[in-house]
């Protein structure tokens, strides 16, 4: 009976500090994605982006053709179902690997994906899709940045890529696809509560100057910065 006692007595320590840490987690999250990083100041309007969210997720959208690179030399058509060439637009997002390729929708998800996501126990990829048109709305919002900055918001998407031996980037062959215009592609780093595909697109709009949340793992601060006009 005393080590029944002692065994319930941790264990309800450990649920306490559980929900405790939980607390705390999302206490800081809100806080910390409600202060703002102020965009750059007297920079040229040179370059349409978008940031686009699924009400979890958020995808960077950038052309798929300027004069500072050409992505689908590397994020090939021929990857997508369809192998539409005439799209104009790319979005792409960084995430863990098992939720993208494995869990497509929260019924498919197990226990042993979200662990190892929320301790970065598992790899990476990014997901990138092909669009014609893009609507701007709650869900959509257009950003215009100077070359200089695009440059930078290049160069930190690229660094997200997994390259093989030859420096290109690695698709991921699956049947996996969320549509007809989009594939995978294997990404550096570790996914986990404190860096999520949220804190990745986040980090990218710091980088090209841009508002961003001082750090967020959701969606809703970064859309925050960039609500939506009629």
């Amino acid at each position: 009976m005393k080590a029944l006692k002692q065994l319930l007595k941790i264990l309800g320590k450990t649920v306490l500090a559980i929900i405790a840490f939980v607390i705390t987690y999302l206490l800081s999250e809100w806080c910390l994605s409600r202060i703002t990083v102020d965009k750059e100041k007297n920079q040229p309007a040179e370059m349409t982006i978008f940031i686009m969210t699924n009400g979890v997720h958020t995808d960077l959208v950038v052309p798929v053709k300027s004069d500072l690179i050409d992505w689908s030399q590397e994020i090939r058509f021929s990857n997508t179902v369809s192998k539409d060439s005439n799209m104009k637009w790319l979005g792409m997002g960084w995430g863990d690997k098992g939720f993208y390729l494995y869990t497509p929708t929260w019924a498919d998800l197990k226990f042993s994906t979200a662990f190892k996501a929320m301790f970065a126990l598992s790899t990476t990829a990014i997901h990138a899709t092909y669009y014609d048109t893009l609507n701007i709305g709650d869900s959509c919002r257009k950003i215009i940045i100077s070359k200089e900055q695009y440059s930078r918001l290049i160069k930190y998407i690229l660094n997200s890529f997994q390259k093989d031996a030859e420096g290109h980037l690695i698709n991921i062959k699956t049947n996996a696809n969320y549509g007809q215009h989009d594939a995978f592609y294997d990404a550096t780093g570790s996914y986990s509560m404190f860096k999520t595909c949220n804190t990745w697109a986040n980090s990218a709009l710091k980088v090209c100057g841009q508002k961003a949340c001082l750090w967020t793992a959701f969606d809703t601060g970064i859309f925050l910065k960039y609500k939506y006009k009629n």
